[in-house]
């Protein structure tokens, strides 16, 4: 069965940085477009970024373009968003998802969260 297990997770001052992982199992990791997405508290899922295989293209939400980047190994099995210069407002549940298309370079941006699995959430917090 599909599993999305995500870590790299924990506490941060303002500024600093983080990186997530996703070990993925029980599909086959390089021909599906993966994304990540966050849930703050009290809050609905919020989309964050999203890559294809192949040219290995990316989608980042505007509240991150510029400060997280999405990457994958597929030898690895792995996902990886790498966040720096984190805000208290990225203070969230961040969840590694699966989604049902190869590439997202012509899915519209609300479509992003259509994702077919989803792992538990790796906590951050970013708090001074």
């Amino acid at each position: 069965q599909v599993q999305l297990v995500e870590s790299g997770g924990g506490d941060v001052q303002p500024g600093g940085s983080l990186r997530l992982s996703c070990a993925a199992s029980g599909f086959t990791f390089s021909a599906y477009a993966m994304t990540w997405v966050r849930q703050a508290p009290g809050e609905g899922i919020e989309w964050v970024s999203s890559i294809s295989i192949g040219d290995y293209s990316t989608k980042y939400a505007d509240s991150v373009k510029g400060r997280f980047t999405i990457s994958r190994d597929n030898a690895k099995n792995t996902l990886y968003l790498q966040m720096n210069s984190l805000k208290p407002e990225d203070t969230a549940v961040y969840y590694c998802a699966k989604l049902p298309w190869s590439s997202v370079a012509t899915i519209p941006r609300s479509s992003l969260t259509q994702y077919d699995y989803r792992g538990q959430g790796t906590q951050v917090t970013v708090s001074s």
